[in-house]
């Protein structure tokens, strides 16, 4: 179950032929994002387990969850951009019915991540699902 934002980003890496352009474009769409504020970049919202460092502030309003994110690394910001658009906007239910592994797997990224960047996609992937169990 992904979001029309995110089947866009899977139709985009359609069309992109290989991996060095996926993931200049996961980049890209880091760069793209708003910066967070650095008062939300407090031990609360840091992510364990991520080898760069990496914030997460997730927002319910109305049963819907959206979040915020930033890290050190490109790449990871990119892989924070690529959440927002797989997980904001959807109910808590909907968000806690999402198999992440499954829909980043349409992008390929798990056979092109580092084990280090795979455990820290993990690791926020759990943030997200633990922040929504806890509020559903």
């Amino acid at each position: 179950m992904a979001s029309a934002a995110f089947e866009e980003i899977v139709e985009d890496f359609e069309f992109l032929e290989d991996w060095e352009d996926r993931y200049r474009h996961v980049i890209d769409m880091g760069k793209a994002m708003e910066p967070v504020d650095e008062a939300l970049k407090v031990p609360a919202t840091k992510v364990d387990g991520c080898a760069s460092q990496v914030w997460l502030h997730p927002v319910i309003e109305g049963g819907v969850f959206t979040f915020k994110g930033d890290s050190d690394a490109m790449i990871v910001r990119g892989l924070i951009a690529v959440l927002r658009q797989l997980y904001d906007g959807l109910t808590l239910a909907e968000v806690l019915a999402v198999d992440a592994r499954a829909e980043l797997g349409r992008l390929g990224l798990n056979d092109h991540l580092s084990a280090q960047r795979s455990n820290g996609l993990r690791a926020m992937i759990e943030r997200i699902r633990s922040v929504a169990a806890a509020n559903a």
